[in-house]
């Protein structure tokens, strides 16, 4: 009968296997390797600094860490050239695709839709990547169930707009 577990064939008594362990690390630290002459070089110097966490109950001095400074300028607010409101929410804003100026994200998607025609079913999206998309649902309800039957070339991934960095700053500094 095979038995992995404790009360198995297999037992040989559990705990002898640790004790050597707990020995070694409660023994007196050795000298160091210089004054054995054994190790030298690199393999040496990292020895030596294990040996200096256990002797130091297993903590490590470390440096703090502070964090970078968060830029204190606001966060613009332009003007939509399309429908010359204001873009409150300047993350959520696309790039024009003649001027790279920020415009509102559903202006885009409502001058895509008047130049195109939709059928029952269809919807402008955006489809990711600077891209947006006629996506043709079967079941409108069940937006899991879609087709795409044309995608427009919005954004230049390569590139990115200035507006965009300035925003990018406040948002993540590391």
């Amino acid at each position: 009968m095979s038995g992995g577990g404790k009360n198995g064939d297999n037992h040989r008594g559990g705990r002898r296997r640790f004790s050597k362990r707990r020995e070694r690390e409660n023994a007196p630290l050795a000298p160091p390797d210089s004054a054995r002459g054994s190790r030298k070089n690199a393999d040496s110097s990292r020895a030596g600094e294990a040996k200096l966490e256990r002797k130091r109950g297993g903590f490590v001095e470390r440096l703090r860490w502070t964090p970078p400074a968060l830029s204190t300028e606001p966060i613009p607010t332009p003007v939509c050239p399309w429908c010359g409101k204001i873009i409150k929410d300047l993350s959520m804003a696309i790039a024009d695709k003649t001027s790279g100026e920020p415009v509102h994200f559903d202006c885009v998607i409502a001058r895509i839709s008047t130049g195109e025609k939709l059928e029952p079913g269809d919807a402008v999206t955006y489809i990711g990547g600077g891209r947006f998309g006629v996506v043709h649902f079967n079941n409108p309800p069940d937006t899991r169930d879609f087709r795409i039957k044309k995608i427009f070339e919005w954004e230049n991934k390569e590139d990115r707009s200035e507006w965009r960095q300035s925003i990018s700053d406040h948002f993540s500094v590391t």
